[in-house]
Parts: C-alpha cells; structure tokens; sequence
C-alpha cells in the first residue's frame, strides 16, 4: 500500500511529465506548494519502491508501476468529480478538493462500479479524459482559443486553469463546456479577444483566451 502523500506525488509527477519527459525537484516542490529538500526524501522512497526512475540533479521519470498507480489516482478523482456534478449537482468549480479527498480510497470493485453506474463517462466536468480501468483514455485534439484566428467557431471542451476563481469566471462569463462561440475580433494591441456566444458578446483578455480550449 502506498500513503496518500506518495500517491499524490506520483499524481504530480504524471501531471508534469506530460510537458516535460523529466521532471525536475523544483517542478514537483512547485507543483505541490512544498520543500525542494521535503521532495528529495521523499523521491528516494519512491525509488525504493520502484515507482519512479530518480538520479540526483537528472530528473524523474515514472517506472510503469508508478505510472499505473498515477492513472488509478486520476480515473477516480475525475470519476467523483463527474459524480459530484452529476449526481449530486456540485458546481464545476466546487468538486476539486473534495475529489482530492475521494480519490484515496482504494476499493477498485467500488471504482469500477461507480463508473459503470454512470454509464461509463469519457471526461470530466472540467473536459479532462477519465481513464478507463486499464489507465487507456482518448484525449481531445484542443487549442486555445488565443492560438484561433477570427472568424474561427469551436466548442468549449476544456480548461488548462482548473483553479476555483478562473472556473467561476467562466461560469458568469457563460463560457462553460459544451457552449459553442465565434472569435469575432482579436486586439491587435493586447491580443484581447471578443467571442460571439450565442447572441451576445463576450470580451476575454489574452491570458483568459490561453487557458480556455476548444474542439474545432
């Protein structure tokens, strides 16, 4: 058995390495809001555990092991936040901490039984692929809507900020997943952009445009 410490480290450490094919100590202390020497110790316990690949100043890597753990982490934290949204009417931007919570239990029988009791969903609330039971899942082809020319049309199907205050932003803005827009105007000075969301319109700033993703 692991702690919920490590599972989360592991968690951070599949977060990264999708960036990056190494992740660093500092990457990982960042990431978790903790001590570079607080991360050391415990990258050698993971080591010792063969759940991640870790020399001194080269980086880490997961070993299959850890990357199967890392997946069983995240299938369950977005299989609760799809059930607290779902089922027990959360709103997108309240279900995080307490899947952060959820995603600890271990019974898989009880994984796999909520999952196909709710038809056995493909994302998440917030757009991100749930695993299956084997860790395999689809990801969206998405852009960012700052990287779209105008005139361009798409359907919201993803976030890269999945902090509380940027989702309730999206919330009063109307930008929410599945809300089809139009990029109507780009700023040539701020790189601001004016959305067509139904029948009306909706000015972003560009650090807005670069968080929220669309499938075309």
């Amino acid at each position: 058995m692991n702690t919920f410490t490590e599972e989360n480290y592991l968690k951070a450490i599949y977060h990264l390495s999708i960036q990056s094919e190494s992740v660093s100590t500092n990457q990982i202390a960042a990431a978790l809001n903790t001590k570079a020497a607080s991360v050391t110790d415990m990258l050698k316990k993971l080591a010792e555990k063969e759940l991640i690949n870790y020399t001194k100043y080269q980086g880490v890597t997961l070993t299959a092991a850890g990357e199967k753990i890392a997946l069983s982490i995240i299938r369950k934290h977005r299989l609760w936040e799809y059930f607290l949204v779902e089922k027990l009417n959360f709103k997108w931007d309240e279900v995080h901490d307490v899947a952060e919570e959820l995603e600890h239990i271990a019974s898989k029988e009880l994984i796999d039984r909520l999952d196909d009791f709710m038809g056995n969903p493909k994302y998440d609330p917030h757009g991100d692929p749930i695993p299956d039971s084997k860790g395999q899942f689809k990801a969206h082809e998405l852009k960012p809507v700052s990287s779209m020319d105008v005139n361009k049309s798409g359907t919201i199907s993803g976030v890269r900020d999945h902090t509380t205050i940027f989702l309730q932003y999206l919330e009063k803005m109307c930008l929410t997943i599945g809300q089809k827009i139009k990029i109507t105007e780009i700023n040539t000075y701020d790189h601001s952009v004016t959305l067509q969301v139904e029948d009306k319109k909706v000015h972003i700033s560009r650090e807005v445009a670069n968080n929220l993703l669309i499938a075309l």
